[in-house]
């Protein structure tokens, strides 16, 4: 039986296997002299950073905020102390879009990630020309040759690349690599359930250089400063963010209140 993630990653790679568009022109696109705001350098600041997630739905929840003013939300979550943003730009399954990327990064001063589904080359550099100042790929939808690949591409090109993993050996995957920006995924991609223990357990494995996010199922102050104290640099954070009454203060709130990160 398909789950979310096989359905949702064959689907991106039909459409790379369809995209018509040369790399090499993609590439003479690109302008390197385009200043790009340092998105691993935003995370490593003293204390918890919080990278906010500006999110319309989601394949396992639904709708969460489809008529959401991307300029509006980034500059909330700029007001409450975000270290940056993460957008989605899958239209098909999250409802996002490269517009939405950029106008939340042009209505603030915040790094960016492309939260998406990174499956060629071609998804590297789109990133780059849509604004984005780092690009998500996920251990457990690529090879160990796309994740170098991807990773090299990317640094080329001046963004950052945050490696999720899911497990011990998907992170050793990303070490294995050079990764020194590394998402660590609390939500199982196949069953799309939160498994508040798995940062936990892996924390202790990441080494010191690492930067350590730990993703989904951040709810409450009291589960920032679990993952904080299992020593965690950041924390991404979207529905419960994203659906928020006042999302300044629930920024604020997850980050703001001076727990020490592991440096």
């Amino acid at each position: 039986m398909a789950t979310y993630l096989d359905d949702i990653v064959a689907w991106h790679r039909q459409r790379a296997a369809n995209d018509p568009r040369s790399l090499d022109d993609l590439l003479e696109a690109v302008d390197l002299d385009q200043p790009v705001r340092g998105f691993r350098e935003s995370l490593t600041v003293p204390g918890l950073s919080v990278i906010a997630e500006i999110k319309r739905r989601s394949p396992s929840k639904g709708l969460l905020a489809d008529e959401l003013d991307p300029c509006e939300v980034a500059c909330d979550y700029e007001t409450g102390g975000a270290a940056s943003l993460s957008v989605l730009t899958d239209e098909k399954h999250f409802g996002g879009s490269a517009v939405d990327l950029a106008a939340a990064r042009a209505s603030c001063g915040l790094p960016v990630l492309r939260k998406d589904f990174t499956v060629t080359q071609r998804d590297v550099v789109d990133a780059r020309l849509m604004g984005a100042d780092a690009v998500l790929l996920i251990a457990a939808v690529l090879t160990d040759a796309e994740l170098a690949s991807f990773a090299d591409l990317a640094g080329s090109l001046g963004i950052d690349a945050l490696v999720e993993v899911h497990d011990e050996k998907e992170l050793d995957r990303a070490l294995g690599i050079g990764c020194t920006l590394i998402g660590v995924n609390q939500r199982d991609l196949e069953t799309f359930e939160v498994d508040t223990n798995r940062a936990v357990r892996v924390a202790s494995e990441i080494p010191d250089h690492v930067v350590a996010v730990a993703e989904s199922g951040v709810r409450s102050v009291e589960d920032a400063q679990r993952l904080a104290a299992a020593g965690y640099d950041a924390i991404l954070v979207g529905e419960s963010l994203v659906t928020s009454s006042d999302r300044s203060q629930s920024v604020w709130s997850l980050g703001g209140f001076g727990i020490g990160a592991r440096r």
